[in-house]
């Protein structure tokens, strides 16, 4: 076939894709309006983590399994947003890594509200103010994010997913050339991440810390002398030019996002579950709690300690493992930690990303 053909081959796939989509996309109503007589949740995160996995598992390419994962989550996006609007917090304001990191999970047509902190956006999720919240639990050069670990503690949500995203870090400015940059802003991981990069281009220009890598862009937009780390989405969107690219010290640079919400989701047969417990100050206590997870094979996938903000030196530990709560090896397992700690907080069950 010549290219005209070709094209109009193309014009004719393109008329039955989008036939499907609004067959898919009126099925989506029906589904809508039996969730309302049921009072389900629109999003389903153990649903969507089904489609997505099937459709990967069911391509055969030249797409890649990347590509039809994106396509689909816009697909699931906007059938989502026929059947009831989704509201997501986020930490403000737009182009954050968390904004990114709520696109990549909701896609372009939830309604995304921009909160001032991330304890904010687990302020907005238990008023009521958003249906579901992006916070960052973890990143891979600089550890935990401690205040989502202390809020996790007192809060009565529940997480419903996880998604990690790369961190690619930009130094964003209006200046001609490094000479002109006089102070260096960003969120305190941002400057973290970059310590090392900094110290060997801008020894002697000063950091300061911001709320966000985005609000810091914004800031930089309006002054040449400032410069940004930042994404290139931030630099984008508030018109700052890349002045130094991917200055970030660790190139597998990656962030654990944490979805939060108030009702809990069931299991899909690839979940992780996450806790909190307080143990005895005695020896063998934290052998002796972690031990049923061992017996019936449960992988533990991280440990975290947090001072307990009730008494000096007392701590509480965090931990990650493989499997929901509502499965019986879990719920046993469960059961006896219980037995042995202090006190207990299932933080959530939920797809494992």
């Amino acid at each position: 076939m010549d290219l005209d053909e070709w094209r109009s081959r193309i014009n004719n796939l393109d008329n039955q894709i989008l036939n499907l989509l609004n067959q898919r996309a009126e099925a989506a109503l029906k589904i809508g309006d039996l969730k309302r007589q049921r009072d389900a949740p629109v999003y389903s995160p153990q649903r969507e983590a089904e489609v997505l996995r099937r459709v990967a598992d069911a391509n055969t390419g030249p797409l890649t399994t990347e590509m039809t994962r994106a396509i689909w989550r816009e697909i699931l996006s906007a059938c989502r947003a026929l059947e009831a609007p989704l509201t997501v917090a986020f930490l403000a304001p737009l182009a954050t890594f968390g904004h990114q990191a709520a696109l990549q999970r909701f896609g372009d047509f939830a309604v995304y509200r921009p909160s001032r902190s991330n304890v904010e956006i687990f302020d907005d999720v238990e008023r009521g103010h958003a249906q579901y919240g992006v916070v960052p639990v973890e990143n891979s050069t600089e550890g935990a994010v401690n205040p989502v670990l202390d809020r996790l503690v007192d809060s009565d949500v529940v997480i419903v997913g996880e998604s990690y995203l790369d961190i690619a870090q930009h130094l964003l400015s209006r200046a001609s050339d490094l000479g002109e940059v006089k102070r260096v802003l960003s969120h305190p991981q941002g400057l973290a991440q970059c310590r090392r990069w900094l110290a060997e281009h801008l020894p002697d220009v000063p950091t300061e810390e911001t709320n966000s890598t985005a609000g810091a862009a914004e800031i930089a937009a309006s002054d040449a002398t400032v410069a940004a780390i930042a994404s290139e989405l931030a630099g984008r969107m508030y018109g700052v030019p890349v002045l130094r690219a991917r200055i970030e010290d660790n190139r597998s640079n990656q962030t654990r996002f944490l979805v939060i919400s108030k009702r809990p989701v069931g299991p899909t047969g690839r979940d992780k579950t996450s806790i909190l417990f307080a143990m005895p100050n005695t020896p063998g206590a934290l052998h002796a709690i972690l031990d049923p997870f061992a017996r019936r094979g449960i992988n533990l996938t991280k440990i975290e300690s947090r001072p307990a903000r009730q008494r000096p030196w007392d701590y509480v530990m965090f931990v990650d493992f493989e499997g929901h709560r509502d499965t019986p090896a879990v719920d046993a397992a469960l059961g006896d930690v219980r037995g042995r700690t202090l006190f207990l907080k299932v933080l959530g069950s939920y797809p494992a990303a």
